[in-house]
């Protein structure tokens, strides 16, 4: 199954059917499933008899639903019209929630929802929905929490069993139509279900009931204890992340290994507030380098295309989940380019900048907007039915001499580390998927290899980039992976981030255009003016569905990201409207800290609150750090003591279990920190005013924010706000900048080395 809420979770007090299944784990059921069905029908339009059957779901714009349009399950999309049947018909509810690009969602789809008989079963038994979780996060969200704590695990496909009146009594993940790994058959676990309903309806329903009850509860109940908001909480988070640092391969925890951005995140904050010349600074450092740098080397990262994968299956960054995610190409370009800041190391402006071509050349649109992902499936030969995950991607030695000739072919597989056998690490492959084909990773370094063929680094690095280029060129005559072509807000918000990011510390004004063009296609496409809310997603014209918290948390931070990127006011003026939207529709003004859903749905059985950071960020960890930035930005008390309030809510968590949420911590770090207010005077494009904001985007300075003072339009909506912004002018009509604490100033200065000195202080 494709399981990445990268969580350790504990099986709670609620059960579903005793004995139907036994509970086991996310990163076990990995482990024992990846790799499984290696040869599979992919496309709709390649299964054999598909179109002999057509449901509800083929008039939805979802690629996931679509996908599913032909089977001969009688799906219906989430909405009344499915519910009224449950109600009438007296029938349980079968939930499937998964996505497009989901592995083991289409092994589920091939095995049991394209099969006549388990089809009949479920059509005559039960109400059938489903739900693309990328569409409706608050659907997955809900029902993902009963399934983590009756079974201890959870991921997709989610399966989930519910009362007419949307009460979940059972769940679980994937099931196979068979038993094996330890899981029941599907049909079993089915007709369990129906019989127990028959015969014990009122049980499940009081079960459905007490969860949904203690959910609500939980959501809405003040929190347990509020901790003191000090640097103890950042030590306590630290010292916890550090002892789960795998200090020879990288990363934190186990296997299956997830990149966690916001896990190095809270780290380079950590470096920035120590400083590298305290021990604590450099550890925190080198944790975080060292992790992205193994990654790097690994076959989750895309040695020719560029971007990363979902996850890997080993503890060596080796073998991966082959999908693709825009949201982790988000967030991992935005670790590189830290670390890039801090270290100045040229490998990680590589890498960065392959994750933003990777982005921009396979994961745009044509109008602006960013897509979602890349399947980890493909087709093995086109025009062929049979697939297999990570087919686009994996090579045989023959091919790579064939394409290369031998001699470069020696050089390229030494450096690869491809074997004739294939290449994957024992117990990585337990279904022999990968035999006799290899991964590319970076087994030895560019001196090992260049001193094996007896070349200099310089003749060695250019024959392996035309040996890259040559087989990134081959292999795009190769089936590409299915795209998700659905533009998602928050995803888009995070992008947004990560190339404004990318323009301050890379100076390459390709990247602040894809920033502004994705903006402008949310701003067009996906948000309402006259209510001033924001839309889910857009595939084919807008969703009919209202934007979530995320949806706003991280538009926002992309917003004032780009703002501090291009200085054009109005992405700072949008991002104060869609906060106080934010605001209005989420947040809970009484205990602290933003539900997940709006509240008038009330197909939603429990408003929930996000309080993990994993494979992306918590809107409550996000929403606090942009309430901060508000609130230096536009001198307002008030934004602050909202972000307050919110950590206030999670700061028992913050005590208890720091690991959850590394990106609140970050938020912490700046809440306890003396933000840098950096203020330009000049014209943007002026070359002395250039000259000030390279010196600026130099530094690593996660706790400042920056504003630019042109005289123009701009500064008077900024002044109007900000008292201090009337007084500010150039020096002797030079571009002048004014690093200030609390609009407290050091004297201005128009000398760019006097400026650096100013902000890096002691380290």
């Amino acid at each position: 199954m494709n399981a990445d809420k990268h969580r350790s979770e504990q099986p709670g007090k609620w059960r579903g059917i005793s004995g139907l299944v036994s509970s086991v784990g996310r990163d076990c059921m990995i482990r024992l499933l990846f790799g499984f069905a290696a040869s599979t029908v992919l496309a709709a339009d390649l299964k054999q008899g598909a179109l002999q059957h057509t449901n509800r779901l083929a008039g939805e714009k979802s690629p996931y639903l679509l996908q599913h349009a032909h089977n001969p399950v009688d799906w219906y999309p989430w909405g009344e019209e499915a519910f009224a049947k449950a109600r009438r018909e007296e029938k349980p509810i079968f939930l499937s929630v998964g996505y497009s690009t989901c592995h083991w969602c289409h092994v589920m789809e091939r095995e049991s929802f394209e099969n006549a008989d388990i089809a009949k079963v479920l059509n005559q038994n039960f109400v059938c929905i489903k739900v693309d979780r990328e569409e409706r996060p608050d659907v997955d969200r809900v029902y993902m929490a009963f399934v983590q704590a009756t079974t201890g695990g959870g991921g997709w496909p989610m399966s989930v069993w519910l009362t007419p009146d949307l009460k979940p009594f059972f769940g679980g993940t994937y099931y196979p139509p068979e038993e094996k790994f330890g899981l029941p058959a599907f049909p079993k676990v089915l007709e369990q279900i129906s019989a127990f309903w028959t015969k014990d309806r009122e049980k499940l329903v009081q079960q459905g009931n007490a969860f949904v009850e203690a959910m609500r509860r939980q959501a809405t109940a003040a929190p347990a204890g509020k901790e003191a908001l000090d640097e103890a909480l950042l030590t306590g988070g630290y010292d916890e992340i550090a002892a789960g640092f795998d200090s020879k391969q990288g990363g934190f925890g186990r296997a299956p290994k997830f990149p966690r951005p916001v896990t190095l995140n809270f780290l380079f904050h950590t470096c920035a507030r120590e400083g590298t010349n305290s021990k604590l600074g450099r550890r925190a450092l080198e944790m975080a380098a060292f992790t992205l740098r193994k990654m790097a080397e690994g076959g989750i990262h895309d040695h020719l295309g560029g971007g990363f994968h979902r996850y890997s299956v080993d503890a060596y960054w080796h073998v991966p989940h082959f999908e693709k995610m825009l949201y982790d190409q988000a967030q991992l370009a935005r670790s590189y380019l830290d670390a890039f800041q801090i270290t100045r190391d040229p490998l990680f402006e590589q890498v960065a900048r392959g994750v933003l071509e990777y982005v921009r050349r396979d994961l745009t649109d044509a109008s602006g907007g960013f897509y979602s992902a890349e399947d980890a499936d493909s087709l093995f030969e086109h025009g062929k039915p049979e697939h297999g995950e990570g087919a686009f991607y994996v090579w045989k030695t023959e091919e790579i001499e064939q394409l290369l000739g031998k001699p470069a072919a020696e050089i390229f597989s030494f450096r690869h580390g491809m074997r004739p056998k294939g290449n994957a690490p024992d117990g990585s492959d337990p279904h022999d998927e990968f035999v006799g084909k290899n991964i590319l990773i970076q087994r030895e370094s560019l001196e090992a290899t260049a001193a094996k063929f007896k070349l200099s680094a310089k003749e060695a690095a250019k024959q392996l980039g035309e040996s890259r280029q040559k087989l990134f060129v081959a292999r795009t005559k190769r089936p590409r992976p299915h795209l998700d072509d659905k533009i998602i807000t928050a995803w888009n918000g995070l992008m947004i981030s990560a190339f404004a990011r990318a323009h301050q510390v890379l100076d390459d004004p390709a990247h602040l255009e894809a920033a502004t063009r994705s903006a402008t296609f949310v701003r067009e496409k996906l948000y309402e003016a006259k209510s001033g809310e924001l839309i889910r997603s857009y595939r084919q014209g807008a969703s009919t569905v209202k934007g979530f918290v995320d949806d706003y948390a991280f538009l926002i931070q992309g917003l004032l990201d780009l703002y501090e990127a291009s200085f054009d006011v109005q992405w700072l003026r949008w991002a104060m409207q869609l906060q106080e939207k934010q605001d209005a529709l989420f947040l809970d003004v009484e205990q602290g800290g933003y539900f997940s859903m709006r509240g008038e749905d009330k197909s939603i059985v429990a408003r929930m609150k996000e309080d993990h950071d994993g494979a992306e960020p918590s809107p409550n960890s996000v929403s606090a750090l942009n309430h901060l930035r508000l609130s230096q930005m536009t001198d307002n008390a008030g934004w602050r003591k909202r972000a307050e309030h919110t950590l206030a809510f999670f700061s028992a968590s913050l005590k208890e279990t720091p690991e959850s949420l590394p990106q609140m911590l970050a938020a912490l770090d700046f809440y306890l920190s003396k933000p840098k207010q950096i203020v330009i005077t000049g014209k943007p494009q002026a070359h002395d005013t250039r000259a000030m904001l390279r010196v600026t985007h130099r530094q690593f300075l996660p706790n400042r924010i920056l504003l630019l003072a042109d005289g123009a339009s701009g500064q008077e909506f900024l002044s109007s706000r900000v008292e201090f912004l009337k007084s500010v002018k150039p020096l002797t009509g030079k571009a002048t900048a004014y690093v200030c604490e609390n609009y407290v100033c050091q004297l201005p200065t128009d000398d760019p080395a006097t400026l650096e000195k100013l902000l890096v202080g002691k380290r």
